[in-house]
């Protein structure tokens, strides 16, 4: 219910109007009239019939029961009423064993049944009513009365029509609107069959039943000649407002559009039926001149007010800014000059002091419209006054002037409420009275409200509202607390007005205020009201004993955790309960960090109970809750835990729980009565940070190329639950350089090669655990590029709730050294090429040439990976280019390009073929070699540090005649092509237009003949 709901008097306000003698009894007697008969018992109503509804359609038929004893809920019986009173049982809310068989698959299926819409009311509903459920229906309620009094049951009509077909409808006509206005008519389909969209079609039907044609949803031809450029510019259109609906729209009506409108719709049902257009009139206005407004009278204000009466002007011609006379029109149709906007020597002697002190004056409010303004008027300003506008038209046509009657009366108000008893219990009533009068010297109409304002100069929030039409009106957060009757009007009559507020609570502590308007109605017909006048008086403080609702809250901390992880349980205890009858209990679980000092922390919700006994998590532990973490129950009915299973560093601070009590209100909901909040309890420890210590040990010295490199790591934690460890052995080169991992062996034991990239040495390195906290790592025919520094990279884990790894703190060892002395050959590469200038096509060799040098070993003692690049060295070396072809010490070669090839011509010598040269070959190249040796002692291959020669370029030139001959080629060929189309040309041309002289005429070709001579 919104605030602005009037609701009718309650029974327990009618019967105090009986209360009442002398001249209340007139005013009883009106008000039994306006609002409530007596009821002599029980009432049970159902909706004035016929009801009529078309086949197929969903049907609900309310039934509402009142004014009766006994339990709260009330039970209902719905049948249907046939020939000769026989009655034919459908539903009911006591149980399925009501229905008639002839209806039980209907109601089985939920195609009959019904819906419970509060204690004193229900729908029987159909989802899809048939024409045979056409008849009476009747709404019956067993007694709960202890004397049987009132009607028990009522019966309503029921009519199903069947559809006879599409539907096309448009507004009831003639529609009237004046010249220039906008104008749309809606057009409408229902009952139809086929696509849901449907389209329409709009015509102008003239004399003689003839067609033209205006706007079609589908066809944009359809438009006719005469009305398209009115269509094209927007002055003619249509708006779709929905699947079956239309609007045809005249952005400026003219008079020439009177007439008769249809709208049409194309068939898409499989059968013809029903009605495919309808047809509307419309009649267009023309405007007949000037017309002059002002405020529909009388104009009823009072005494001291200020007061503005405004004048309009419209239709007229001439300038834009129009100007405006005020007077005010006395006996015998005499005026008295007061006001103009043409100047001051408009205003009459008896008045020029009144507007020359701007007691009566006037304001502009725009080019067409005036204000004549009162700042305070008085009782002698009664009387009508006329506004006039000179003319500015052409041809003097409409009104120049208008009249409006204004009265002016005495402020008689007075408001007189009575001091109310100043403190209550909780559960008594507050009585709030208002004694209001007024002298009756216009027909004026009153209004009182109620309201109250709290602690503090706050807002003043409205209880009730009585008048002025003899309506009340609930302030919105009152409206349920009225329809539980928990608010009573108390009219005596006399000038009494009381208002009663039954059952206190502690939030009606307040100051209570009466306030008292008079009103007038005004407009046309008097539709609208208009406030002239309003009083308000302090009626007093009223302070709320609670009395009801006891209890106390302990919590206590019966799991309280000493160090990270372990699980937490906090219990909220309600003692002394007591009244809580039918009332529930709802908790609600806080947390706020620890803070040092007096610094107050911001309360985070952890979850509540609600009086349901459902749980509503907090924004920021939903996930916890979700997955069980963090537990919310309810262990008894007055005990409520919280259970953290893990608890958390983070979760270290203050716990407080708060319990509201719940008392049940009219319509099946809660209220909220009481909270209290218990003491915090802290969840606090020492926490413990965890450490981890590494210490790296040789175990063997790796002291010639070959031989196998050991050490272990020894690993210590402390402040470490149950943890597991990861071990990665890093190398680096230099002390302090880039590190690159080598070996991983994980909290579960899974070994992992990481960054160690010779495929032929997977199996030289190894990592094992050999006792509970030491790690052993060991290196297998060691190499020269091996040399450099090792340790362990240690990570502990602890597990979560989840049983899940996460990670505690990480640590590293000293660093061990494989530093042993390289006593083998040293090795020089150079590279060298035959020709550095070639021409396109040709073939170019370059050769790698490795030379040693401080040994002389037998041949097989010693091989070369070797790789040719062409581009920046550089680029070789951060390993950015891939080789243009490389060998490697098998003799197994790669190349990216079909046009080189590498062979190896000597014992250290590699020689790279560039074959049939192109642009694209010149450049930089360079050689790179990794030279590797076998030990006589092992047998084991050792690699040694990559070799890169210096640079060679390679250049290829392009001669004259070969830049040349494509150019000259393709001018030639195209120079051949143009002269034979231009002699094919000029044949063409000669044999078309020469060909014969008209002038010629042609030698005959006979035969000379013999003369005959006789």
């Amino acid at each position: 219910m919104s605030e602005d709901t009037f609701l009718p008097l309650s029974r327990e306000d009618f019967m105090r109007l009986l209360k009442m003698d002398g001249t209340g009894i007139f005013h009883s007697v009106i008000l039994l009239i306006a609002f409530v008969a007596v009821s002599e018992g029980r009432v049970v109503k159902v909706p004035v019939g016929p009801l009529v509804h078309v086949e197929g359609q969903a049907v609900s038929i309310r039934c509402n029961v009142s004014d009766y004893q006994g339990p709260r809920d009330q039970d209902f019986d719905w049948s249907m009423i046939q020939a000769g009173d026989k009655s034919v049982p459908l539903v009911s809310t006591l149980g399925d064993n009501f229905m008639d068989p002839t209806v039980k698959d209907r109601v089985n299926s939920g195609d009959i049944g019904y819906k419970k819409l509060g204690d004193d009311s229900v729908e029987l509903r159909f989802k899809k009513v048939r024409a045979t459920d056409s008849g009476v229906y009747r709404c019956s309620t067993p007694s709960t009365d202890s004397v049987i009094s009132g009607n028990y049951q009522a019966d309503v009509e029921l009519k199903v029509a069947v559809s006879e077909g599409r539907v096309v409808k448009v507004p009831v006509g003639p529609l009237v609107h004046v010249e220039g206005q906008a104008v749309s008519i809606r057009c409408n389909v229902s009952d139809y069959q086929g696509p849901r969209d449907q389209d329409f079609d709009w015509s102008m039907i003239q004399a003689g039943d003839k067609s033209v044609q205006l706007v079609s949803t589908f066809d944009d031809n359809f438009t006719d000649p005469t009305v398209r450029d009115r269509v094209n510019s927007g002055d003619i259109g249509y708006k779709k407002l929905g699947n079956d609906s239309v609007e045809l729209r005249f952005k400026k009506v003219r008079a020439t559009d009177s007439g008769v409108y249809r709208c049409s719709t194309p068939s898409t049902d499989s059968v013809i039926s029903g009605n495919y257009q309808a047809d509307v009139e419309l009649k267009v206005a023309v405007s007949e001149g000037r017309v002059v407004k002002v405020p529909v009278g009388p104009l009823v204000h009072v005494e001291g007010q200020a007061v503005s009466i405004r004048c309009n002007v419209s239709d007229y011609q001439g300038h834009r800014e129009q100007d405006f006379d005020w007077s005010m029109i006395q006996a015998n149709d005499k005026s008295v000059p007061l006001v103009s906007t043409l100047g001051d020597g408009f205003t009459d002697q008896t008045v020029k002091d009144r507007v020359n002190s701007g007691d009566i004056g006037y304001k502009k409010l725009g080019d067409d419209s005036v204000e004549l303004r009162f700042k305070k008027v008085r009782a002698t300003d009664s009387g009508v006054y006329r506004c006039s506008t000179p003319s500015t038209d052409s041809v003097i046509s409409g009104n120049y002037q208008a009249d409006v009657e204004l009265k002016v009366i005495g402020d008689s108000l007075k408001v007189s409420p009575a001091i109310p008893k100043s403190a209550v219990s909780e559960g008594e009533s507050v009585e709030l009275q208002c004694n209001t009068i007024r002298s009756f010297t216009e027909h004026t109409f009153l209004s009182v409200s109620w309201s109250l304002r709290r602690a503090g100069p706050g807002p003043v929030e409205d209880i009730l509202t009585f008048g002025p039409d003899d309506k009340i009106k609930v302030g919105s957060n009152y409206t349920q607390r009225y329809a539980d009757g928990g608010l009573l009007l108390d009219l005596r009559g006399g000038g009494f007005y009381g208002l009663v507020l039954k059952r206190a609570k502690p939030a009606d502590q307040a100051e209570y205020v009466c306030v008292a308007q008079e009103w007038v109605r005004q407009g046309e017909e008097g539709r609208r009201w208009r406030k002239i006048l309003e009083k308000s008086e302090e009626m007093g403080k009223v302070t709320v004993t609670p009395t009801d609702l006891q209890l106390k809250l302990t919590l206590t901390a019966s799991v309280n955790p000493q160090s990270s992880g372990e699980p937490t349980e906090l219990l909220c205890q309600v003692l002394d309960l007591l009244h809580l009858q039918d009332g529930r209990l709802a908790v609600t679980w806080s947390y706020s960090a620890n803070t040092p000092g007096d610094v107050s922390q911001k309360k985070i919700t952890i979850a509540s109970l609600n009086e349901e006994g459902a749980l509503i998590p907090g924004g920021e532990y939903r996930p916890r809750l979700d997955s069980g973490e963090i537990a919310v129950t309810r262990k008894e009915s007055n005990v409520f835990a919280l259970r953290l299973l893990q608890t958390l560093d983070e979760d270290m601070g203050s716990y407080s729980c708060a319990v509201s009590t719940w008392m049940p209100v009219r319509q099946a909901g809660w209220e909220k009565a009481k909270e209290v909040q218990s003491t915090p309890v802290s969840v606090q420890w020492t926490p413990q940070t965890p450490v981890l210590r590494v210490a790296a040990h040789r175990v063997r010295e790796a002291s010639t190329g070959g031989s196998t490199f050991e050490m272990t790591c020894q690993v210590t934690g402390q402040n470490l639950r149950n943890p597991g460890y990861t071990v990665l052995i890093r190398f680096e080169e230099t002390s302090g350089g880039k590190s690159r991992k080598v070996l991983s062996l994980s909290q579960d034991s899974v070994l992992q090669s990481e960054e160690w990239s010779e495929p032929s040495r997977v199996d030289s390195v190894v990592l094992e655990k050999t006792g509970q906290l030491e790690y052993r790592f060991r290196l297998y025919g060691v190499q020269v590029t091996d040399r450099g520094f090792y340790y362990c990279d240690v990570t502990a884990w602890t597990r979560d709730q989840k049983q899940d790894w996460v990670k505690a703190v990480s640590a590293e060892s000293n660093k061990i050294e494989i530093a042993f002395v390289h006593t083998g050959p040293v090795f020089n590469i150079s590279i060298h090429s035959e020709a550095k200038n070639v021409l396109p096509g040709e073939t170019v060799q370059m050769k790698c040439i490795i030379s040693i040098l401080d040994a002389s070993p037998n041949t097989g003692d010693v091989s070369f990976d070797v790789r040719w690049f062409q581009g920046s060295g550089w680029a070789v070396d951060n390993g950015g280019v891939l080789p243009l072809v490389s060998m490697d010490r098998w003799g197994v070669v790669k190349k990216s390009s079909n046009d080189s090839s590498l062979e190896r011509t000597g014992r250290h010598t590699f020689v790279l073929s560039l074959h049939k040269t192109q642009d694209r070959d010149a450049g930089e190249y360079h050689c790179s070699a990794t030279p590797w040796l076998l030990s006589p002692a092992t047998g084991a291959w050792s690699r040694e540090k990559d070799l890169t020669s210096a640079p060679t370029f390679l250049s290829v030139q392009t001669q004259l005649w070969e830049s040349l001959k494509m150019p000259v080629g393709y001018g030639v060929f195209a120079a051949v092509i143009a002269g034979v189309l231009s002699v094919l040309l000029g044949l063409a041309v000669a044999h078309c237009c020469f060909s014969r002289n008209p002038m010629h005429t042609p030698r005959p070709r006979n035969k000379l003949m013999d003369l005959e001579m006789d």
